[in-house]
């Protein structure tokens, strides 16, 4: 993102969300990925003693490492699903697209050569602007 400032979004448009709150949620959805590798860690039982910043229950310390273990999975898991869930409800299709795109950081031309996605980009970035407005209305 640097020093690059995009234009805001018109307040006429119908996904208008202010240009800060935009960029609070695009960087919620950068962390995607590393959510997934942690969660991942989390399903090897080997590596249950590792312990993964950011997570909650850090500051205190369970006698049931079982327990400490399904809080964390929870904690992955819904942000996982809560960003899965809003790509789905965007567009049944084009979901799995803006999901990589939101989550990558991708272009819709980046996202069309490497996948080939099946709409044009004016219908790709109204899309994109709904699932930040449903994210929007669902982290309020």
């Amino acid at each position: 993102m640097g020093d690059i400032v995009k234009a805001e979004l018109s307040k006429k448009n119908r996904y208008w969300i202010p240009r800060h709150r935009y960029y609070e949620l695009k960087h919620f959805c950068m962390q995607y990925h590393g959510w997934k590798k942690a969660y991942a860690l989390l399903n090897d039982q080997y590596l249950r003693a590792i312990d993964i910043s950011g997570t909650p229950g850090r500051e205190r310390r369970y006698d049931d490492p079982v327990g400490e273990l399904a809080v964390k999975r929870e904690y992955y898991s819904k942000k996982l699903e809560l960003l899965e869930s809003i790509a789905k409800e965007t567009d049944p299709v084009i979901g799995i697209y803006i999901l990589s795109g939101v989550t990558d950081g991708c272009s819709y031309d980046v996202l069309k050569m490497r996948f080939d996605v099946p709409c044009c980009k004016d219908v790709y970035y109204d899309l994109y602007r709904r699932f930040f407005w449903l994210l929007d209305q669902t982290r309020k």
